[in-house]
């Protein structure tokens, strides 16, 4: 029995709220939710160009002010949250690895790491949870990272804040599904984003490579049997799955988009 009535368009009349929406993985996902027949809510710190259709909020959700901000104005505009996507985040305020490792690492990036990538989906969660509770049904998606699971060192603080992520979400959906709630995680990898070129522009100006030699030695490391790097897409076909009614009993789950890289470690 299928839960699905239209499967052509599985999020009509569902409203979401996806963090981080304007670029990267985060616009992926507000675009197929759109497609699918969502109502979508996105946020940003900074006025940025975005669907037609889809209301942008530009508050900080790092912060517990832009996160009542955010959420009241969401809340506001859609009467009500259906599926909340956490995507906003990021390694540090630069948005650059640190090549010398944990001793390269300051005090304020470590703390940047855990408002961003944790602490703001943690808050966030806080604020729509009683909208959803109210009206009996709800999901969350909190994305990750592979690197929770597979320190690097020139990113161990936002390894770090994501491995406390993963750890709260199993938590939360434990906590929830009574209530008809579901959480799960997803973790990519290697995702060709103009995150992943900032990354890759900062290795090039450290070690003076070339570009191209700079990305396949990213590919390297990450050693995925599958070759290449996942496109922004591939994640936003998982969440879209993972809010549907097509997933109707997951919950407290983790999915990793990665082409196998974890599966070898």
């Amino acid at each position: 029995m299928t839960h699905v009535n239209d499967a052509a368009a599985p999020q009509r009349g569902r409203r979401a709220l996806v963090t981080g929406g304007t670029r990267g993985i985060g616009l992926a996902i507000v675009r197929r939710l759109v497609a699918e027949g969502a109502t979508v809510v996105t946020s940003a710190r900074k006025e940025a160009p975005v669907p037609d259709s889809v209301r942008l909020v530009t508050a900080d959700s790092s912060t517990p002010e832009g996160v009542r901000e955010l959420a009241d104005a969401a809340l506001g505009i859609l009467g009500g949250v259906d599926i909340l996507v956490n995507n906003a985040g990021g390694a540090s305020s630069g948005g650059m690895p640190h090549l010398g490792g944990h001793a390269a690492i300051p005090d304020e990036d470590w703390v940047e790491a855990l408002r961003s990538n944790y602490l703001a989906a943690v808050r966030l969660d806080a604020a729509v949870l009683p909208s959803m509770l109210r009206q009996g049904s709800g999901v969350i998606i909190e994305m990750a990272s592979t690197v929770a699971r597979r320190p690097v060192g020139a990113l161990l603080h936002y390894g770090a804040a994501k491995a406390a992520l993963l750890h709260y979400a199993k938590g939360l959906a434990a906590e929830v599904a009574p209530h008809g709630i579901r959480v799960n995680s997803v973790l990519p990898g290697l995702v060709r984003t103009s995150a992943m070129s900032l990354v890759a522009d900062s290795i090039q100006g450290a070690t003076g490579q070339d570009g191209d030699a700079v990305v396949h030695m990213m590919v390297q490391m990450e050693g995925a049997p599958m070759k290449g790097t996942s496109e922004p897409e591939d994640v936003a076909d998982l969440v879209s799955f993972l809010a549907s009614e097509r997933a109707s009993r997951i919950t407290g789950a983790e999915y990793v988009v990665d082409g196998g890289a974890l599966a070898t470690a």
